[in-house]
């Protein structure tokens, strides 16, 4: 990897030039197909995957097809190198890599599985953590630590399984071998207490035994240490499907980029509002681990890291993690730091003219004045903020620069919107939902001007507007006021047909989206309404149609919004235009359950959970909007981060594409963006990209030493099309 930066400063932002450079081919190109059968003693195998892996190249890379009715494979498009080529499929042991080169046939030979264990040993993590069994429903709700040991904030089993989703999968996969393996855990008396002390390892450990408190802690270490002793002592799940129809047409194509540490968060290829924006161009993703912008080119093969910039030091930029030895040491990495990224970028969005937008940490945590209260800025004297999270940067390939931008409100996520101002909106404030002009800012460099922010404030009283002084959060509500809402914005988009934004927040239980109209005179205009997924804890609503916790959020080209319940398991669409009541005192987020529509993802609940509950867990979703994977337009995806797999949901019909990532096990996918190369071009014009984006590259298949790696998903017409 090279890394590369050089800074200079300007009063309005910080433009960092960096050399991308020409990357330069270490061998010439040269393609070919690999083709053949996969045989067991049964006969041809339908529906297993063949593996093509090479280290020739400047990354690591791979090709992985899937095999037809009869057995054949066709892998197109090798660059030329040496391949190690086997199989792997469910209800089978992997074979032996055979050494190959592209142009050649082949003839593979696999056995099947002599045990349910051995079988099981390449299923998706969310098999595995199926044998995860929460206390029952009758426990709740819960009666404390004088009682069932189960907070009395865990009213239902719902909850509980929220917090087994939400606290938990946040980072990486539950379920992998990494996780239910506690054999190299030694010197303890039970399970429960490894349980309690391997919690801690790490920079992370605080926020993994904090998580751990919120079940009541004994009993959630309980939980945990009942899962792994069954499974030591032979208790397997169920098996998977193969992949059938179409999902045997995928052709997955991978390059490794970032280094061993690098948790590379996010992805982006192009303009989600123009998807032949950088057509057969870079791809970008962001490295929370060590502030790096992570660049590879998929036609040369290469990768390299570019380092993104503060305006302040790095000493005055507050960091997440311990910068210092004293937490408890990793099994992994010991009391290295591993975490070491003040900027702490999170997210990339390109824009029209092929820049890369992120939301990264440039200064501090306390706002300047002129976001606080007294300023004479318009959003700032109507709601001041005073401080702010993560801010705003910019990277211009065509000059070689990143440009920082302040911004008052915290930042998360972030979308453009479709209007004449090219506005950019984030998510990652608690209180208020901000945008950036990005025309104005390119015309004038005026980031204050540029931006406004408005609080998320609900029309309680019905009248259509929103005056102050309104209901404050945790304040008894006056039926006479608005009512301002409060809680962290995490997924972010802009409806193509109001031109309204919507945030998703997952909390307070059940979680609710927030869809916010400017108007036309901003932030006295801003008007707020808050849509609860129908939850368990209605009595009003059938059981079986609810769900929880809606974390991602996108929206098809008709203003449907799109969200993934990531804590139920569901891909859950909302049309406002269904409801009745839009604002009101009755409009407090379980009063639209007709807007609302949910679809449960394939794949098993976990044990003993008879309500929504799946064993799955859905970081983000994405909506196709313009048919860039081949199954039409308007194709929700959800990201299967705990089934190594994305998602695709046929709305028409109800029924699910899974296209899973076979190898490495452990692809944890965020974001993904599709990209259409050439319009013209067929199968092999378009697809879809994705990366894996745990925080702990040792947990994927292989363990310490593999890394991230981007994945250009794509759908033939027939599994034998090259």
């Amino acid at each position: 990897m090279v890394s590369r930066v050089a800074v200079g400063w300007s009063v309005a932002a910080v433009c960092v030039a960096v050399t991308v450079g020409s990357l330069t081919a270490r061998q010439a190109g040269g393609s070919g197909d690999l083709d053949g059968v996969v045989r067991s003693p049964a006969g041809p195998e339908a529906g297993v995957w063949v593996i093509a892996e090479t280290d020739d190249l400047d990354t690591r890379f791979r090709k992985i097809v899937v095999t037809a009715n009869d057995g054949r494979f066709l892998v197109p498009d090798l660059p030329a190198g040496t391949y190690r080529v086997w199989v792997r499929g469910y209800g089978l042991v992997d074979s032996d890599p055979v050494s190959s080169e592209p142009g050649q046939t082949l003839t593979l030979s696999v056995a099947q599985a002599a045990s349910p264990r051995e079988a099981a040993s390449v299923y998706p993590a969310n098999y595995w953590y199926s044998l995860l069994e929460p206390p029952p429903a009758t426990a709740f709700p819960g009666t404390g630590p004088d009682g069932n040991g189960i907070p009395a904030s865990l009213e239902s089993q719902a909850r509980w399984v929220d917090v087994t989703k939400q606290g938990c999968q946040l980072c990486h996969q539950m379920g992998n071998r990494f996780t239910f393996d506690i054999s190299h855990l030694d010197g303890f008396d039970s399970s429960v207490a490894a349980w309690d002390h391997r919690v801690t390892f790490g920079q992370r450990g605080a926020q993994m035994s904090n998580v751990l408190s919120r079940f009541g802690r004994q009993r959630g270490l309980e939980m945990f240490a009942d899962w792994t002793d069954r499974i030591a002592a032979g208790e397997v799940p169920t098996q998977p499907p193969r992949p059938a129809g179409v999902e045997r047409n995928l052709v997955l194509t991978m390059w490794e980029w970032g280094e061993e540490t690098s948790y590379v968060h996010d992805e982006v290829t192009t303009d989600k509002r123009r998807p032949t924006v950088n057509a057969n161009g870079l791809v970008y993703g962001v490295s929370i681990t060590s502030d790096k912008l992570v660049i590879t080119d998929t036609a040369k093969h290469q990768s390299i890291e570019l380092e993104i910039p503060l305006r302040e030091g790095a000493d005055l930029v507050q960091s997440m993690f311990p910068t210092q030895p004293g937490f408890e040491p990793s099994p992994y990495w010991g009391d290295e730091i591993i975490f070491n990224a003040p900027a702490n970028p999170h997210n990339p969005m390109m824009d029209a003219d092929g820049r890369v937008w992120l939301t990264s940490t440039i200064r501090r945590r306390n706002n300047p004045d002129w976001c606080k209260a007294g300023s004479e800025h318009p959003s700032a004297s109507y709601f001041p903020v005073p401080r702010s999270g993560r801010q705003i940067s910019v990277y211009d390939p065509a000059a070689d620069k990143f440009v920082l931008i302040d911004s008052c409100y915290a930042t998360h996520h972030l979308q453009f919107a479709e209007d004449a101002s090219d506005t950019l909106w984030f998510s990652g404030d608690a209180n208020a939902v901000g945008w950036l002009d990005t025309r104005m800012f390119d015309a004038t460099g005026d980031e204050r001007a540029s931006q406004g922010w408005c609080p998320t404030v609900i029309d309680t009283n019905g009248d259509g507007r929103i005056t102050k002084p309104w209901n404050e959060p945790r304040e008894p509500v006056d039926p006479t006021r608005d009512t301002r809402t409060a809680g962290f914005a995490y997924g972010v988009v802009v409806n193509p047909v109001d031109e309204t934004a919507w945030i998703s927040r997952t909390a307070p239980f059940p979680g609710r989206l927030v869809r916010i109209d400017r108007g036309d005179n901003p932030p006295e205009t801003c008007i707020a309404e808050i849509y609860e997924p129908p939850s368990i804890e209605n009595p009003n609503v059938d059981p079986s149609q609810t769900g929880h916790a809606p974390r991602g959020v996108d929206v098809d080209r008709n203003g449907v919004i799109w969200t993934a319940l990531s804590g139920s398991g569901h891909l859950a669409s909302f049309d406002r235009s269904k409801c009745r009541v839009l604002n009101g005192p009755e409009a407090t987020g379980q009063h639209c359950p007709e807007g609302w529509t949910l679809y449960a993802t394939p794949g098993p609940q976990m044990k003993g959970v008879t309500d929504p509950g799946s064993a799955d867990y859905h970081y983000y979703n994405w909506v196709d909007q313009f048919g860039t994977l081949g199954l039409g337009p308007n194709v929700p995806i959800a990201a299967g981060s705990g089934s190594d797999s994305l998602l695709a949901l046929q709305p028409d019909t109800g029924e699910w594409v899974v296209l899973r990532v076979p190898y490495p096990l452990g692809f944890f996918a965020r974001g993904l963006d599709g990209r259409i190369d050439d319009p013209d071009g067929g199968w092999k014009g378009r697809g879809l990209w994705a990366n894996y984006g745990s925080n702990l590259n040792w947990h994927i298949e292989g363990g310490k030493g593999m890394r991230s790696s981007v994945i250009h998903f794509q759908l033939r017409p027939d599994p034998l099309a090259n």
